[in-house]
């Protein structure tokens, strides 16, 4: 009973340490907080065209960070992108089609009916990887990868 005390007494003591060094961290994200302009990172764009997706390879990100990427259609074929693995697990801030906002609740796809560009700016949050896809397709030429960290 007594190792079982001194080793209660120690986790108290080691959790109530960390709690201390918690509440001293100081978090400089500016006056707007997380969404700031200045946190947010720009990713390079996923572009549609007949039956391929052209992506920077695997997008890396850090959970909580702030990121914006443009989804782009030639318009050579009607195409839907979809990512509900992804957009699961991101808080979508807003979409922007034609200068026009969008604040989703959620997002599972967009259909290309024809030549545009969606700007999708979110906020990663579970860690894990993702795939943004043209839909019912599963080829590497086809998807876009997301780890988030």
């Amino acid at each position: 009973m007594s190792f079982l005390r001194i080793a209660l007494a120690s986790a108290l003591a080691l959790g109530a340490g960390q709690m201390a060094l918690a509440q001293n961290r100081v978090l400089e994200i500016g006056p707007a907080g997380l969404m700031e302009r200045s946190n947010r990172t720009d990713l390079d764009p996923v572009e549609l065209t007949a039956g391929a997706m052209k992506s920077a390879g695997t997008y890396e990100l850090n959970a909580g960070g702030y990121y914006r990427i443009d989804v782009k259609s030639d318009g050579t074929a009607e195409t839907a992108v979809e990512g509900p693995d992804l957009f699961r697990n991101v808080w979508v801030n807003e979409v922007v089609i034609n200068d026009i906002e969008i604040r989703p609740l959620g997002l599972d796809s967009i259909e290309f009916d024809d030549e545009g560009e969606a700007r999708i700016s979110f906020i990663a949050i579970t860690p894990g990887q993702y795939h943004l896809r043209i839909r019912g397709t599963t080829g590497e030429t086809q998807r876009a990868t997301f780890i988030i960290k």
